[in-house]
């Protein structure tokens, strides 16, 4: 018996894995399969990604609209709380965001570290995303668990182009983080240890250490 439920496991668990590498791969035949054949459409693996998810990130589009259509959960929160909009914000996937907007989700939600989508994006450095996120009315100046909004990620990260979107679309450059620091401080504060760094190394050519 212990064979039985052994064998099972493994079955299932290779279940779960093909629907989740089929579903990134863009296979959409595989897909279609495994849900006409009664596969559960929020299968999720021990990260608690699903299938949506994957194909989120992926960009594939009409996989999306199909696990959506046979009852994928578009909420379902991953082990780190990301949901489809978060991973389809990591990917660039912008055909797949539309998808899930038109679809109800909900563009201002948050992850266990309080990250919006547009953080993912801004991270990930996805300008059309993260303009797309901006006409769509997201929360600008919404802040993560550090008390970072986009505005500091982006000029942390020197996502020059991202910066000017944010701040053309109005977002506060004042707002300060858990560490008392405005996104304009951060900048000041790039520039002097830059400055700082290049003063050194001139000081170490001088006396023939560097």
């Amino acid at each position: 018996p212990s064979m039985a439920v052994e064998g099972g496991n493994e079955s299932l668990n290779q279940s779960v894995a093909n629907i989740q590498v089929t579903a990134a791969q863009g296979k959409m035949e595989a897909v279609e399969k495994f849900l006409r054949d009664g596969g559960d459409p929020n299968t999720c693996d021990e990260f608690r990604k699903t299938a949506l998810h994957r194909a989120a990130l992926e960009n594939h589009a009409k996989i999306v609209e199909e696990l959506l259509d046979k009852g994928a959960d578009i909420n379902f929160k991953d082990r780190l709380d990301c949901r489809a909009v978060h991973w389809a914000c990591r990917g660039g996937s912008l055909s797949a965001l539309k998808i899930l907007q038109d679809r109800g989700a909900d563009i201002n939600v948050r992850d266990k570290l309080l990250s919006s989508p547009l953080h993912v994006a801004t991270r990930t450095g996805h300008s059309d995303v993260v303009q797309h996120l901006l006409a769509s009315g997201i929360n600008i100046n919404a802040k993560d668990w550090e008390g970072d909004t986009a505005l500091h990620d982006a000029v942390r990260l020197n996502r020059y182009k991202i910066v000017k979107l944010l701040i053309l679309a109005g977002a506060n450059m004042q707002i300060k983080n858990a560490e008392g620091i405005t996104a304009t401080e951060q900048v000041k504060q790039w520039q002097f240890d830059t400055k700082e760094t290049l003063e050194k190394l001139e000081q170490m050519r001088e006396v023939g250490l560097a």
